[in-house]
């Protein structure tokens, strides 16, 4: 079914991450026939529109320029033109300040349409071989290597497979603070320039993993998928088991559902966490 594009409607639209195949009918098609288009790199957006013959005019929205573009898009949006957004690769939105444009137009009362393509979190997971029925995208971690070890610490007894996006030269640190806290024999895939002509699906430890990236300098851009926690991987002190039970007894569950989701990454008796979790003094 093709309509053309409804005048005020933002499309979120989704363009390749490496191959140019990629791109769909129904994206080229939006951007052939919408008012305008918002990219966040103009020049790199200007090389895709070239090969597919499209001329639309383009306007620069990114990270520096959003508090001041956004009132922009939606005074265009509100006179009726319709808009598509892009960014360099991939869906907008996802690691990127597409966010604010999509909920500020939903606040707004402007309809957004969301045009489908390719993804590198989805990309890499589909090939991985980890377990993909249940997984949480976390995207990049902090530069910092206070934050990025906070933050993975507090992913430690995940269960689902996670999926991160990496920079090469930042992926040594990283993947350093995964064995420390996770492990060292905790599996992961390294996926590189997906897509493109040297895409390359790297799978094994997080050991093998450090020792592979000393001996050969990464290049490229990475989504790493790691295996989540296994039971017979966790094993808990007393203090750590609280520790977790007040971090899911604070995303507001109750103490008997925080203890359920514990014992399903320990192994260990929901009535023992659910007797430990009553001992923890939440301020009510």
């Amino acid at each position: 079914m093709q309509t053309d594009p409804k005048p005020g409607t933002l499309y979120v639209v989704g363009t390749p991450i490496g191959n140019l195949e990629d791109m769909t009918f129904r994206g080229v098609r939006i951007l052939q026939a919408v008012d305008l288009i918002a990219a966040e790199d103009t020049r790199h957006t200007g090389k895709l529109l070239q090969h597919f013959q499209i001329k639309t005019p383009q306007l620069s929205y990114h990270e520096h320029n959003r508090n001041s573009r956004i009132p922009e898009l939606l005074k265009q949006l509100g006179e009726g033109k319709a808009i598509a957004l892009v960014t360099d690769a991939g869906m907008p939105g996802i690691s990127d300040p597409g966010y604010e444009l999509v909920k500020a137009c939903i606040d707004a009362g402007i309809a957004v349409v969301p045009i489908p393509g390719a993804n590198a979190a989805i990309t890499a997971l589909s090939a991985a071989g980890l377990p993909t029925e249940r997984f949480v995208f976390e995207g990049f971690l902090p530069a910092k290597a206070q934050g990025r070890r906070e933050h993975l610490e507090s992913l430690k007894t995940e269960s689902r497979t996670l999926i991160f996006y990496e920079s090469p030269h930042r992926l040594q640190d990283t993947l350093q603070d995964l064995a420390d806290i996770f492990g060292a024999d905790r599996q992961i895939v390294l996926a590189r320039e997906l897509t493109k002509f040297y895409e390359e699906f790297w799978r094994g430890t997080l050991a093998e993993a450090l020792s592979l990236c000393r001996d050969r300098e990464p290049q490229g851009e990475y989504t790493l998928v790691v295996a989540g926690t296994s039971p017979t991987q966790l094993q808990l002190s007393e203090v750590e088991l609280k520790a977790e039970l007040t971090k899911l007894i604070a995303q507001g569950i109750s103490r008997s559902q925080a203890s359920r989701e514990l014992a399903k990454v320990t192994s260990l008796p929901r009535r023992q966490l659910y007797q430990l979790a009553l001992t923890i003094d939440t301020g009510d």
